[in-house]
């Protein structure tokens, strides 16, 4: 099997520190394999992608050093793939349309049962709302709607898979916590600590989980290099890849760069940005020491 890793940055800002690493980890991985580094421009969110972000994305990479296969993936180009895929988990019965808002879900959760935790990957973990709403209906025998969110409902999915073992990841490098090596988990856990997560954004058309597995799979990729903040959401990948009879890949989820205060880094902390670092006069090898390569 070939080794095939990628970079998959969002065209709303400039790179930074934390970009670098990533793209470096991936790209040096692939070079020590033998194998092959790809480059995916994840730009579903029309609304904040622009296309002189991108560009520099192009100069920063083959300023650092890195060389990927053209034309690039560019998730704009792949919506009738994304919509094909829901209306395939929609044909099955695992998705419900959400006209919830961030303050409907806040409200909802206000007073949480005792124990229960309150945050998944996804931020406030849903209460179900809408999905009870629909809960006597046979929303298969609808058009999916088109202008309004969509979950997945977490517990129909995994009742619908009934091999325990598919469950399961491989980690290459660790959690946040060190978790390492094999990674298993329950349906019971999904369920709990991850709730119905949506699938399609009102205003996308998909959404980054349904997206970055599809396109994983779509690249072939073996090896999936990122930050540990998206360990968590590994669970849901799995779960999705499973549902729709795609192969899952070895997880690398290496620890994040962060500022003088311990946090980490983001697209607004421009004096981080790569093209800052290169305007002053920095080298490759001074990016790759920053960082700790």
């Amino acid at each position: 099997m070939t080794f095939i890793t990628r970079f998959a940055p969002s065209p709303t800002g400039p790179l930074h520190l934390g970009h670098a690493y990533s793209a470096m980890i991936a790209s040096d991985m692939a070079t020590a394999e033998c194998g092959q580094f790809l480059l995916r421009i994840e730009d579903i969110d029309q609304s904040r992608s622009r296309q002189h972000w991108e560009d520099q994305i192009y100069d920063d990479l083959a300023w650092l050093g890195m060389n990927w296969p053209r034309p690039v993936m560019r998730q704009s180009d792949r919506m009738a793939v994304y919509d094909a895929a829901l209306n395939h988990l929609w044909a099955q019965g695992f998705l419900y349309p959400c006209t919830c808002n961030r303050k409907d879900i806040a409200a909802a959760t206000s007073a949480p049962q005792e124990g229960a935790p309150l945050h998944g990957p996804d931020g406030i973990i849903y209460p179900g709302t809408c999905r009870k709403l629909h809960a006597d209906k046979d929303l298969t025998q609808h058009p999916r709607p088109k202008h309004e969110a969509v979950r997945l409902d977490i517990s129909k999915a995994c009742q619908a898979i009934h091999d325990s073992s598919r469950f399961q990841f491989t980690e290459l490098c660790s959690g946040p916590d060190g978790e390492t090596g094999t990674i298993a988990f329950t349906p019971d856990e999904l369920e709990a600590t991850v709730g119905d997560v949506v699938l399609s954004r009102r205003d996308m058309g998909t959404s980054y989980h349904l997206s970055v597995v599809l396109d994983d799979a779509a690249q072939l990729i073996t090896q999936v290099v990122r930050g540990q903040d998206l360990f968590e959401a590994t669970r849901i990948h799995v779960l999705l890849q499973v549902l729709l009879d795609l192969p899952t890949p070895a997880y690398f989820h290496h620890d994040l760069v962060r500022d003088d205060a311990g946090k980490r880094l983001a697209k607004r902390d421009d004096a981080r940005a790569i093209s800052k670092y290169r305007a002053e006069g920095a080298s490759p090898a001074d990016i790759r020491r920053l960082v700790g390569l």
